[in-house]
């Protein structure tokens, strides 16, 4: 089986790559990080199959698979399960939950290869698009906040989370560190962890959240540790507990 490989996260991507390779049962007819760029590649090439991102800048992969005629077999690959997942149940897709396990890719491998066998093009695959569509729209007005608030006496300040590089607490407070100061937040970091978008912002330590956009480094570190290092201009460095390391690792792809 000849597939194309779309995903904005480079490292993801190679990872993917990685495991498809190790299978011995398909050739990567190509690859891109960018899905407008994506669409006349994939047109050209014709693969058999497409492993597809779902939220990715400028176009989402139900946009992007809507331009492409005819459609390939595709399999969502995705680091949100709030998308209507049972709508994948369907036989035309299958979907990998990121970080993807082996397991997971074989059994997708094989559904492929056995619908395949059944149906030369995927079936109801233009109903799908627009059941999918319609989820993620749903979805949206119930998606992660984009900004936090803090308040000083009786000002409230709104952070945009892009801007926060960690949030991190201290003396009993939680703050949202940005390369311009920190702000005081009413979260807790164990709350923070379940309100804030987990593509995006993971915990690191007990008392550490992580923005993964700003990390610039990983280092290894003593009794299996590992010490992140930021893009701030003060290279902030965070230590990793044990216990999160495989979670971050595999958050970051590799």
């Amino acid at each position: 089986m000849r597939a194309f490989l779309l995903d904005d996260e480079p490292l993801a991507l190679k990872r993917l790559q990685r495991m498809l390779a190790a299978t011995k049962r398909v050739q990567i007819a190509g690859t891109s990080t960018d899905p407008v760029e994506a669409v006349p590649a994939i047109l050209e090439t014709k693969p058999d199959i497409l492993f597809l991102d779902i939220e990715m800048p400028g176009m989402n992969g139900f946009q992007m698979l809507a331009k492409l005629q005819p459609q390939p077999w595709v399999v969502f690959t995705t680091a949100y399960d709030r998308y209507a997942l049972e709508a994948f149940g369907v036989n035309s897709v299958d979907y990998l939950l990121k970080p993807i396990e082996t397991a997971q890719l074989d059994r997708a491998l094989d559904k492929i290869e056995r619908l395949r066998g059944d149906a030369a093009t995927p079936p109801g695959m233009a109903q799908l698009i627009e059941r999918l569509t319609a989820a993620a729209g749903a979805v949206k007005s119930t998606a992660y906040p984009d900004r936090v608030a803090s308040k000083t006496g009786e000002k409230i300040e709104f952070v945009d989370l892009d801007q926060v590089t960690h949030f991190f607490a201290s003396d009993k407070l939680t703050f949202a560190a940005t390369m311009a100061k920190n702000y005081a937040v009413d979260y807790t970091i164990q709350e923070l962890e379940q309100k804030l978008d987990p593509g995006k912002f993971v915990r690191v330590h007990r008392a550490t959240l992580v923005n993964v956009a700003h990390v610039q480094e990983l280092h290894s570190w003593f009794a299996g540790r590992m010490m992140v290092r930021l893009k701030d201009p003060k290279h902030t460095e965070l230590q990793v507990s044990r216990d999160r390391v495989r979670a971050l690792k595999e958050r970051m792809g590799i």
